[in-house]
Parts: structure tokens; C-alpha cells; sequence
């Protein structure tokens, strides 16, 4: 009988093991510097599917590689209906790869479901979990050893620009690449609570493997930001401490050093989390090191997301409670920040662990360089600025009318599910209308685009007429600072400074100056005020006075010959 027991137990043991080498990642068959491929990260998921009910893989979408978009559930009830489990459980989203040179989400992540599936982390009640295995799937397949120069391992990993050189943590807003598409769609089917980007960083020197950007509390929203920045991150940031894993806010300088203190990062709706903070969902950048073991970078990331599943799962209610209350905030009628700059007001006092920076004579160059000394570490406390204030303010509409011919436009607010109807009958409106007065345009391409900034517009009323089959965007609390953020064009990432609407910019029609000398007469004798504007015009600048051909095209441009579209902004704004 003790025989029998005895085979049992070992028979019993040796399954376990086998069961648990089976599950055993890339990462860890390795030296501790190694990182799962693509295919590699695939098979593994694809094997949690297969031998786990509490996970589910599938397809998400389409990627400009034309591999497929993958996603993957833990689901400790076994349920996968995302509209249903919205009402009472939480979600957490997790993104990996998408600068594919930072692989350390994606090996941290691998371990972190293996495990939820095992039950070594004990299954949440309250949460979900989904992660994105690899978003960034072309960089990954451009593998290498040499474009991540300042980064301490892994022997290879994959590239920044995904198939087609987009930085997709630039893509969010304008969404050119696939990748970015299906990344959208599937955030608004999940409606994350948590958002997690996972990242590595490359800038300054310091003691942490791990820092953190977490949503702008300001730009987040009144409710959710203050109870992200006073009880959500504060709690994370301990429990992470306790298990021996210090952090700090991500370490905003660049080309100099931290001691003198430094800004929360601005992250821009251009951004993963300046995206999803439109939706009002908390957003968490995780920034390893980039010059610490490749080992402890993973394990950093690993317990980040633990310790965030943690919280969530504790503070479920509370979380869904400040996102419905978030959603209050803005309304037709009141003011919406549009600009922003660093609140210096607001500054908090943190000791910080760094090492002691100077400058010595360059072997390589005839200048000077920044060296930290790793043998000098020291903890002293530093300013940190982790608030923005807003500098220009619009007044939010009731709806957005977008005639039909700006397809492009209307199909990334449909694709963010901005609700709207379509105008039945050709009518004729009272709406408020912009013409652009004034940009600037970036000299050099950034991200497939040349980009405006400083824009600046003049608003009117206008009877204006609509076709049947325009479209109406109705201003609703879940997509309010959405359709702000890209239709307003003075805001940082409106469609209009990322070239959108760039047709309207050029004149299509002219003039012959010779012909047009004649009417210009006539054009005075009939418009007398468009004569009196002439004159005071060439009285208050003497460079206009001298300037023949500016006097003419001045008379052409307040007259009713001059085409309506130039620099006439095709979106406007119900205001009643």
C-alpha cells in the first residue's frame, strides 16, 4: 500500500513539474538577458488558451505587417462577454511592444498570466485582465542588437517604428497606422478602468529600475485625477516599495540632470495614455531603466502590474464610481482647457535616489560631457512639479456639424464611437464658424505629417447652408474632450494642426493683376467700407503702403470674388 502511495505521490509530483516546465518563458529558459520573439510570445499565449479556461486569445484587429493584432483575457470566471462584465467587474488593459526595442512588457507579461493561470497569484474576483502580447508586431520582427545603443539588454530585441517607421505612441489621435486602428477599436470595446503602457526609458541616471508616468491629473479630470494622484498611485507606489522595488515619477530631464527637480510629463492625447485619459480612464507609463539588468527590469514591471491589479481589486467600486463622476465634469455650455502650461505653484518635496552628475573633457570630442558616477549614489530631496494649468479656454458646443466630404475625418470619430445622426433634408443653420488667422508649420516631417502649432482662429456666426446626409456630432459626457481635442483647432492635437484639413489652406482661385485693376475700381466705388479699411490700412503700416501688390490682393480678399474655402475651417459649432 505504501508502494502504491508512494509511486502515486511521485507520479503526482512529476506532473506538476512537467505542467510547470511547459509554462516556463523564453525569458526564464534563458540567462536572465534574453527576450521572446514574436513567434515565440505567440505559441505561449496560444498554449495558456489551449490548456486554460480562465484564458482567451483572439484576434483584435489588423497591423500594417499584416500579421494580426492578438489579445488575450484572464478571466477567473470564464466568461468573455466584455458588454456584460463591464456593468460589474473592472478592467485593466495592458499594452506591450509598442516601441518593440522595449521588450520587457512583454516577457514581464508572459510570466504574469502564466501565473494567473497556475494560481500562484491569486484570482481576482472584482477584475479582468487583457493584454496586448505585442502591438508593435513589424518592430518586433525587425529584430536586432544595435538600435537601442544606450540600452542595457536584452542581446536582441525589436525596433522602434513598426512596419511602416510609425512611432505608434505618437498614432493615437491620427490613427494612420492599422495597428492603431484595431488599438482604438478594442479600447472602446473594453472601455478599460486601467490602462498600462508598458516602456523603457532613455534619458537621465538614477538608482530606480523602475519609474512611472501617470495620467496628468489636470488634463485626467477634477474627480478621477484627484483620486488617482491622492490615493491610487500613493498606494501602488508603497506596496511597490515594500517589496523592494523603489520608484519615482518618470524622470522628465534631457541633457542635463535631476537634481535641480523636474515636470510631470505632458502626455498629449497624441499618447497611449493622453488618449485614453479622454475616455476617462486611468493611465499608468511604466519606464524601466534602460541601463539596469534586463532581469530586474522585468521583474519591476512584473510587480508594477501586480501591485495595480492589487489596488484595482480592492477599490473596484471606487474606481467605477470616480470615472461616472469624471464624466460630469464637462458639459455644453461650460469652458474647456484647450492649452496648458506647468503649474510652478504646485511643486511637492520627494527625497530622490540618484547618483552625483558633473561634466568632464570629452575623450571623443572637443567639448565637455554629462557623466554620472554610479559609485556616488545619494538620496536627497528634490522638486517635483506634477501639475499643468490651462492657458486658453473655448466654450464647449452643443454639436459639431461636419459636412459629408470630410469622410476622413468623420470615420475617426465614428471609429471612437462619437455618437451623431445625419441631416435629413438640406437646411440652413445658425452656427458658429472659424477661419484660420494664423499658424506655424513644422520645417521638418514628424510622424508622416508636417505639424501646426499656434493656431489661430476667428470665430463668427454665419447662417450656413447643410446637404442632406452631413453629420451632426452631438456633445455627449463620454466623448466631450474627445471630439474638444481633435475638432477645436487651436488644441495641441486637433486634426487640424496634424494636417487634416490641409486643402483649405490653399487659394484655388486667383486673379490676373492687369485684368483685375478694373474691378477693383468698381470694387471701391460700390463698397465703401471695404475703401475706408484700404485707407486705414495704408495709414497704420507703412510697409502695406508701399506694397502695391498687397493693396490689390487686400481689395480682392473683402471682396465677394475672393473663394469662401480658403482658410475657411469646414467643422462648426451649434451653439444652441
Amino acid at each position: 500500500m505504501r508502494f502504491f502511495l508512494f509511486l502515486f505521490l511521485g507520479f503526482s509530483i512529476s506532473m506538476v513539474s512537467q505542467i510547470n516546465t511547459k509554462y516556463v518563458t523564453d525569458f526564464e529558459k534563458g540567462n536572465g538577458n534574453q527576450s521572446a520573439n514574436y513567434e515565440q510570445t505567440i505559441q505561449f499565449f496560444k498554449a495558456l488558451d489551449a490548456d486554460f479556461e480562465t484564458v482567451k486569445m483572439e484576434i483584435a484587429g489588423e497591423t500594417d505587417s499584416g500579421l494580426p493584432l492578438h489579445m488575450v483575457t484572464f478571466h477567473s470566471e470564464k466568461t468573455f462577454d466584455f458588454k456584460q462584465l463591464q456593468q460589474s467587474k473592472s478592467i485593466i488593459l495592458i499594452n506591450n511592444a509598442i516601441h518593440a526595442g522595449e521588450p520587457d512588457g512583454t516577457d514581464a507579461t508572459m510570466q504574469f498570466f502564466r501565473d494567473l493561470a497556475l494560481g500562484k497569484i491569486k484570482a481576482p474576483k472584482n477584475t479582468i485582465l487583457v493584454t496586448i502580447p505585442v502591438y508593435n508586431i513589424g518592430g518586433m520582427l525587425n529584430r536586432n542588437s544595435t538600435s537601442r545603443v544606450n540600452q542595457n539588454g536584452p542581446e536582441e530585441y525589436g525596433f522602434r517604428g513598426n512596419g511602416r517607421n510609425f512611432d505608434l505612441n505618437r498614432d493615437m489621435i491620427k490613427s494612420d497606422a492599422k495597428n492603431t486602428k484595431s488599438l482604438v477599436a478594442l479600447f472602446h470595446q473594453l472601455n478599460p478602468d486601467v490602462f498600462i503602457d508598458n516602456h523603457v526609458s532613455n534619458g537621465a541616471d538614477y538608482q530606480y529600475t523602475l519609474t512611472y508616468i501617470q495620467t496628468e491629473p489636470s488634463k485626467l479630470g477634477k474627480e478621477l485625477g484627484a483620486f488617482m494622484q491622492t490615493k491610487m498611485t500613493p498606494s501602488i507606489v508603497k506596496e511597490l516599495e515594500s517589496k523592494g522595488v523603489p520608484t519615482s515619477p518618470y524622470v522628465n530631464v534631457w541633457g542635463t540632470t535631476p537634481d535641480n527637480g523636474f515636470t510631470q510629463f505632458f502626455d498629449a492625447p497624441r499618447y497611449t495614455t493622453g488618449f485614453s485619459s479622454l475616455f476617462n480612464s486611468i493611465g499608468y507609463v511604466v519606464e524601466t531603466h534602460m541601463w539596469k539588468d534586463y532581469a530586474k527590469r522585468v521583474k519591476a514591471t512584473y510587480e508594477f502590474m501586480l501591485s495595480t491589479l492589487n489596488y484595482v481589486e480592492s477599490h473596484s467600486n471606487e474606481i467605477k464610481s470616480a470615472r461616472k463622476a469624471n464624466e460630469k465634469q464637462f458639459k455644453p455650455n461650460d469652458k474647456y482647457p484647450i492649452q496648458w502650461v506647468i503649474d510652478s505653484s504646485k511643486v511637492v518635496r520627494f527625497d530622490f535616489l540618484g547618483f552625483e552628475a558633473g561634466y568632464k573633457k570629452s575623450e571623443v570630442t572637443t567639448g565637455n560631457r554629462l557623466f554620472y558616477d554610479r559609485n556616488k549614489p545619494f538620496k536627497k530631496p528634490i522638486s517635483y512639479y506634477p501639475n499643468y494649468k490651462s492657458v486658453k479656454e473655448i466654450v464647449i458646443p452643443k454639436a459639431y456639424v461636419i459636412p459629408q466630404n470630410w469622410w476622413n475625418v468623420i470615420d475617426l470619430l465614428t471609429l471612437n464611437r462619437c455618437p451623431f445622426k445625419r441631416i435629413q433634408n438640406d437646411t440652413l443653420m445658425e452656427v458658429e464658424s472659424y477661419t484660420i488667422q494664423d499658424y506655424k508649420t513644422s520645417n521638418t516631417a514628424y510622424e508622416g505629417h508636417y505639424l501646426h502649432r499656434n493656431t489661430k482662429v476667428n470665430a463668427t456666426l454665419v447662417k450656413e447652408k447643410f446637404r442632406k446626409g452631413d453629420y451632426i456630432f452631438e456633445v455627449q459626457p463620454e466623448v466631450v474632450k474627445f471630439l474638444v481635442e481633435v475638432l477645436e483647432p487651436e488644441a495641441m492635437d486637433s486634426y487640424f494642426n496634424w494636417n487634416f484639413f490641409d486643402t483649405i489652406l490653399q487659394q484655388k482661385e486667383g486673379y490676373s493683376d492687369y485684368l483685375f485693376e478694373d474691378l477693383a475700381v468698381q470694387i471701391l466705388k460700390e463698397n465703401p467700407q471695404i475703401k475706408k479699411l484700404l485707407e486705414d490700412k495704408m495709414k497704420a503700416e507703412a510697409s502695406f503702403a508701399n506694397d502695391a501688390n498687397a493693396q490689390l490682393d487686400f481689395i480682392y480678399k473683402n471682396s465677394k470674388y475672393y473663394e469662401k474655402a480658403h482658410l475657411q475651417y469646414p467643422v462648426f459649432r451649434i451653439l444652441k
